[in-house]
């Protein structure tokens, strides 16, 4: 067998077996329960209120879809570094949890069509004023979690990456001066504030291009993200996706 033949039959038998440990909607639709990996710590978009509901943008666009595929969402919670490892030996379907479109992701998964869209932002202690660009991060300290998409940004422009899990132990570093900086978006940065408006943090840089926010499925798994693609449509075009945002966040962040 030639190599280049080799090389296209191994691809294809990954894909294979990728799909064979996913379930298929079909399987999905048999057992009625649709499994959805989320971090469950992460407010607005997925946390536990004070009745330690699971709420939040995302879960409740999670739930939504599973209504338009008639069946229920069954979340698996677990922390930010482990959520891509735990879709990854099959224990969810799909993923709703604040995952960034990249081409790096693509390799590996497959992404729905964006159900939100933010900006980056660099947010520093109020008293920092020497990061006006990504290529001041060099030397700063960048407080990300472990499979953060920005962490190749911030080792690219010579950051140095101080790993933490959650949004809230990032400010805190931020805060107390043992990190100098984190990259998150800017609709997470303006909701922070509204709840802890005291906090002593600001927005250093917004970047340029919008960020798109989906969910992902197994590579191939193409019934799946076809059925997912039309109920986020479909929720899109009757406004509950807008009515979600307006709930968590007052303002319209799904297009």
């Amino acid at each position: 067998m030639k190599i280049s033949n080799l090389i296209k039959f191994v691809a294809v038998l990954a894909v294979c077996l990728n799909l064979a440990s996913a379930n298929s909607l079909e399987q999905i639709k048999k057992d009625g329960v649709i499994r959805i990996g989320t971090i469950g710590i992460y407010k607005p978009f997925t946390y536990h209120n004070e009745k330690d509901e699971l709420v939040g943008y995302d879960v409740d666009i999670a739930r939504e879809v599973a209504k338009k595929l008639g069946v229920e969402a069954k979340f698996i919670e677990s922390s930010w570094d482990a959520n891509l490892a735990a879709f990854d030996t099959n224990k969810a379907d799909a993923i709703f949890s604040q995952i960034s479109v990249t081409e790096e992701r693509k390799k590996k998964y497959d992404y729905s069509i964006p159900y939100m869209v933010s900006h980056a932002a660099i947010i520093v202690h109020k008293d920092t004023n020497d990061i006006n660009s990504f290529a001041d991060l060099k030397g700063k300290r960048s407080t990300h979690a472990v499979n953060s998409m920005w962490i190749p940004t911030v080792e690219k422009h010579g950051g140095i990456v101080v790993t933490a899990e959650g949004i809230s132990e990032q400010i805190n570093l931020v805060v107390t001066k043992r990190a100098d900086d984190l990259i998150d978006d800017t609709v997470m940065f303006y909701d922070y504030m509204r709840q802890h408006p005291d906090t002593p943090i600001k927005i250093a840089v917004t970047g340029d291009e919008p960020m798109y926010t989906a969910a992902i499925v197994k590579k191939g798994n193409k019934e799946l993200l076809d059925a997912i693609n039309q109920a986020l449509k479909e929720l899109k075009a009757e406004g509950k996706l807008k009515e979600i945002s307006q709930i968590y966040l007052g303002k319209d962040i799904s297009e």
